[in-house]
């Protein structure tokens, strides 16, 4: 799927009217979880590969398929819909999607945070400054728009002196082999393409505002706390897959790297702009800062500004971000959860 087949304005528009009403979640034994190509999320292909899943699901009698979609909005608007029970997101589009459209989400995995691996490119250009009055190609609403943001603020500018292109992540590459495109915004594997095209020079990247992109897995929360073994197989899983990220091991990266359309070496430079949280305890403590719930209201605020949050939305502060800090937002109307227990108590590999 390489085009988005929903609006997410559409998409926000249908189900915000629904926000109040989550259908009952009975205990099953049958999940699916969709994931789409980045460098934080390549593990998930790692863990479907060689059987990781499969085994932690059956530890705990469930099954859990595991669905690759070519367009990361697409995956995001597949789990919005209620078509897949969990999907790797960012932390703002985790906001800005699902949970702006009345879905009750669940983080029970924070993977790693950008640290380089969004960024912006211009071509004919090495200053951020030059990007004025240009047309810029970016999936549009995503996290890109808010890395942008920040560039652009960073400089004195607003998104008033650009005009946004919206592109999908799996189009943005050959749109900007086109000579006519002379600016863009993208996260890896896409960024290191894009940067190393004739002329093209990285401007800005999220290694400027450190821990405030995140990748996360979330799951919809209903179905988390009818099924919480769902949430145990996960974290198993991607903490045994971890374990050979921290070992460095060749084997897995390759074939890591291989899913995400790169060989060993690309792969493990995309992973040095990469702070990946290895360490449970290490992303637990991430989930229960107050620091967390910081970038949240960040995030929020620009999300609102955006009309991100949906068309009726009063205020940043119209859902509800819960972690273990406390509550940013409406706390009568939690739809953004940050939940650490099963990263805490994830189990040994065996």
């Amino acid at each position: 799927m390489t085009v988005r087949k929903l609006s997410i304005f559409v998409l926000a528009a249908v189900l915000f009217a629904f926000s109040s009403a989550s259908p009952a979640q009975h205990e099953r034994d049958n999940f699916r979880i969709a994931w789409s190509i980045y460098v934080g999320w390549m593990p998930w292909a790692y863990a479907d590969s060689q059987g990781i899943v499969d085994k932690w699901a059956d530890k705990y009698d469930i099954d859990i398929d595991l669905i690759q979609v070519n367009d990361y909005v697409e995956s995001i608007n597949q789990y919005t819909a209620g078509n897949v029970d969990g999907v790797t997101a960012t932390n703002m589009d985790a906001l800005t999607l699902p949970a702006a459209s009345g879905v009750d989400t669940t983080a029970i995995i924070l993977g790693d945070y950008s640290n380089g691996n969004d960024g912006v490119v211009l071509k004919g250009a090495t200053s951020l400054e030059d990007i004025a009055g240009r047309q810029v190609n970016l999936v549009q609403y995503s996290v890109s728009d808010y890395l942008l943001s920040r560039a652009l603020d960073s400089v004195g500018m607003t998104q008033r002196d650009i005009s946004p292109v919206n592109t999908a992540d799996a189009d943005i590459v050959g749109a900007f082999a086109n000579p006519d495109v002379t600016a863009a915004v993208t996260w890896n594997p896409q960024l290191s393409v894009i940067s190393n095209m004739p002329d093209a020079t990285r401007v800005f990247s999220s290694k400027q505002i450190p821990r405030e992109i995140l990748d996360l897995t979330i799951v919809n929360t209903d179905t988390l706390n009818a099924n919480p073994d769902l949430g145990k197989a996960l974290v198993g899983a991607w903490y045994e897959v971890m374990a050979k990220m921290a070992a460095d091991d060749p084997q897995a990266l390759s074939i890591m790297a291989e899913a995400a359309g790169t060989d060993l070496a690309g792969y493990r430079q995309q992973l040095a702009a990469t702070h990946l949280y290895t360490d449970p305890a290490e992303a637990a403590e991430l989930m229960a800062d107050p620091e967390l719930l910081e970038t949240m209201q960040k995030v929020a605020r620009f999300s609102f500004k955006q009309g991100l949050l949906g068309p009726s939305a009063p205020s940043p502060e119209v859902i509800g971000i819960r972690s273990p800090a406390g509550v940013y937002g409406n706390n009568a109307h939690i739809k953004l959860r940050f939940d650490p227990r099963f990263t805490r108590n994830v189990e040994p590999a065996k």
